[in-house]
C-alpha cells in the first residue's frame, strides 16, 4: 500500500495538473469503490474549479470551490494517472475520470477497488470518520521530540507498533517505520514508553529525514504504485534495512558470520527489518 511519501508525490503531481483548472467533465464508471460513492457524485464535481491539492496522512485532499473537498485514498492498487486530451478508450479499471477545461485529464485506476473517494465540506473535514482520529503530521514543524514523547508516555506496546498507530503520528507505514528506527538506532522491540528525551528527539529527526528523502526520490515502487506520470519511484534503492535480511549492516559493518547481519521478524503481521547490533 502506498505510504506517505508516495501519496505526497501523487499530490504534487495532481497539484500541477489540477490547481486552478475547472472540471469540465467527470465520468463515473461505477457506483462504488471500497465504499459506495456519494449520491450525485459526478454531477457534484462537474463544473467545479480546483483550488488546491494537499494531503492529510495518506489521504489526498482536492479542495474545490464551494468549500467542498474531494477526499481520496489510493488503497492497495489505486493510481492517479495524468494525461493530455480526452480519454477516448478508458482502461478496464479506470473508475473515475476527471477532464479539465484545458484539455487534460486525471484517471483514477484501481484494479482491486480498495481505494475510496468521498465528498466532504471544508468545515466537516476534521470530523470525518477517516480523519478525526489522526495524530500529528510527521513533517509538520510542530511535530517534535517532546510531542512524540508525550504521545508515547507509558505505552507498553513496541515502538514499531506505536509509530505505525495513526493516532500517535499520521501517515507512517511499515517500510518507513523500519528505516526510521534503524537511523535512530532504536530496536523495533523497545517499549514505546521508554522513548523519551534524546531518544524521542533522535527518532523524530530520523522520521523527518527518511520521509523527506523518500519524497525527493518519488517514493518507493511496490507492486502497483506509480507516480501520476506513470514513472516509478526510486527510494527502494536507498533502503538501509528493509528487505535486506542477511546482509551486512550499512552503518556498523558487523561481521555477518557472527551477528547474522540484518534480521527480519514479524510484528503485528508485518515484516520488520533491523540490525540487532546497532539498534537497542
Amino acid at each position: 500500500m502506498p505510504e506517505l511519501p508516495e501519496v505526497e508525490t501523487v499530490c504534487r503531481g495532481l497539484a500541477l495538473r489540477l490547481e486552478g483548472r475547472r472540471l469540465a467533465r467527470v465520468q463515473q464508471r461505477r457506483k462504488d469503490l471500497r465504499f459506495p460513492l456519494p449520491r450525485g457524485f459526478a454531477a457534484r464535481l462537474q463544473g467545479r474549479r480546483v483550488l488546491k491539492v494537499d494531503r492529510r496522512a495518506k489521504y489526498i485532499l482536492i479542495h474545490l470551490e464551494g468549500d467542498e473537498i474531494l477526499l481520496c485514498h489510493l488503497g492497495m492498487s489505486g493510481r492517479m494517472l495524468i494525461g493530455n486530451g480526452p480519454v477516448l478508450e478508458p482502461e478496464a479499471h479506470d473508475h473515475i475520470i476527471l477532464e479539465t477545461d484545458d484539455g487534460g485529464h486525471v484517471r483514477f485506476n484501481d484494479a482491486r477497488r480498495f481505494g475510496m473517494m468521498d465528498l466532504v465540506s471544508e468545515a466537516g473535514l476534521a470530523r470525518h470518520k477517516l480523519i478525526k482520529g489522526l495524530g500529528p503530521e510527521p513533517l509538520d514543524p510542530a511535530f517534535t521530540g517532546a510531542v512524540l514523547a508525550t504521545r508515547l508516555d507509558r505505552k507498553a506496546t513496541s515502538i514499531k507498533a506505536a509509530i505505525l498507530d495513526q493516532r500517535v503520528v499520521a501517515g507512517i507505514g511499515n517500510i518507513y517505520a523500519s528505516e526510521a528506527l534503524f537511523r535512530a538506532g532504536l530496536s523495533p522491540k523497545r517499549k514505546a514508553g521508554t522513548v523519551q528525551g534524546p531518544r524521542a528527539e533522535k527518532l523524530v529527526a530520523a522520521i523527518k529525514a527518511v520521509l523527506a528523502e523518500a519524497i525527493a526520490a518519488g517514493g518507493s515502487s511496490l507492486r502497483d504504485y506509480v507516480q501520476t506520470d506513470g514513472e516509478l519511484g526510486y527510494f527502494q534503492h536507498r533502503w538501509a534495512v528493509y528487505e535486506h535480511e542477511g546482509e551486512a549492516c550499512p552503518a556498523c559493518e558487523c561481521d555477518i558470520a557472527v551477528t547474522g547481519g540484518i534480521r527480519r521478524m514479524t510484528q503485528g503481521g508485518r515484516s520488520t527489518f533491523y540490525c540487532p547490533r546497532r539498534q537497542r
